[in-house]
């Protein structure tokens, strides 16, 4: 095992900036997961942790030793990709211990190493077959088992699970992190599903743009996103974000332009009339009753069995609430929404930087 320290990386393809100066401490034996959209940057950065793509600047060391000019097969890393790249000549055994034989390895290590492995996550029946003859999930399993049997210092995981049901993804996401957790190898994953981050990570990197929002442990980034990207992609449903100005002088509260007041625990200091944008989970808002509340139309309820998930339009513009208890509602009924003011989040409406 080691750790990785990604200082100050750049990756540049021409004139076009991929990669803007990335840094991302991570630990000896820790979970690591690179999150964002699509054209982020974070397949690059696990490439390029992986030697497969060449740095434009910065450095990157596993262990006590840079890497940036070192051959991957040198770098004592092991990587699953997306598509699960198996031999389909080759026995699931065959596929799983075939690193090994290019190591010119003993037979008899090659033999225990692929036992120990296939007993790890279950495939001892399994190892005769070829993988034409598995499924999905089996698939995955053996490209997992083919990186644990060469006993590298470092895990990476490109998008392992996209490729799967979504049954199949959830049961999947167990099984890694059960595997991280007895083999407590240091893990570099990458996904797009902030559901797969939260889950699976002991350290959040949320990119954007080429370059790292924020980082930090699961909680902490859903209960104090920086800004307000960050706020709105961790999370399922996202954040609900309203526009408005901010009332400091009497009931501290965000006013909306159809004069609708959302309540804070406290105003920033000196900002009345500032332009902010207020930012509430689905879970944290209320049925307001007869009580005090945002007046909101019923747009579209889902209900999910244990929750209910209401769509609903305030001034305009459309949030989500979730409820555990189950409301008789109709579209087009108008209701009373009460966010709650001691989780509420609030946002600089021009650079999105939280407040």
């Amino acid at each position: 095992m080691a750790s990785v320290d990604i200082r100050d990386v750049r990756k540049s393809f021409g004139t076009t900036q991929i990669i803007k100066g990335v840094s991302v401490p991570i630990s000896d034996g820790e979970f690591v997961v690179l999150v964002g959209p699509s054209g982020c940057g974070k397949s690059t950065l696990l490439r390029m942790v992986a030697g497969l793509e060449n740095i434009t600047g910065g450095t990157i060391s596993i262990g006590d030793r840079i890497v940036n000019n070192v051959h991957p097969k040198e770098r004592d890393i092991a990587m699953v990709f997306q598509n699960y790249a198996l031999y389909p000549h080759m026995t699931v055994g065959d596929n799983m211990g075939f690193s090994l034989k290019l190591r010119n390895t003993d037979k008899a290590l090659i033999n225990e190493r692929v036992q120990k492995a296939a007993g790890i996550l279950g495939l001892q029946s399994l190892l005769e077959r070829f993988p034409r003859q598995l499924s999905g999930g089996q698939r995955q399993r053996v490209a997992m088992g083919r990186a644990i049997v060469r006993d590298p210092q470092v895990f990476l995981f490109d998008e392992p699970l996209s490729n799967l049901d979504a049954k199949l993804r959830v049961a999947m996401r167990t099984e890694i992190k059960e595997l991280h957790q007895r083999l407590k190898t240091t893990t570099v994953y990458v996904t797009h599903d902030q559901i797969e981050a939260m889950t699976m990570a002991d350290k959040i990197v949320v990119m954007h743009d080429g370059i790292v929002e924020q980082m930090g442990a699961p909680l902490d980034l859903y209960d104090r996103p920086q800004n307000q990207f960050v706020a709105g992609f961790i999370g399922s449903p996202a954040m609900n974000f309203l526009t408005g100005t901010v009332t400091a002088n009497g009931t501290a509260g965000v006013q909306m332009a159809n004069g609708a007041h959302l309540p804070l625990a406290k105003a920033p200091a000196a900002s009345e009339g500032r332009p902010v944008v207020y930012g509430i989970r689905p879970e944290h808002m209320e049925l307001g009753g007869d009580g005090p509340g945002v007046e909101a139309e019923v747009v579209v309820i889902e209900p999910t069995g244990s929750e209910t998930q209401l769509v609903a339009r305030v001034g305009g513009q459309d949030i989500v609430a979730i409820f555990r208890e189950r409301h008789q509602l109709t579209p087009g009924q108008k209701i009373k929404l009460r966010p709650r003011a001691d989780v509420a989040h609030l946002f600089d409406k021009e650079t999105g930087k939280r407040l």
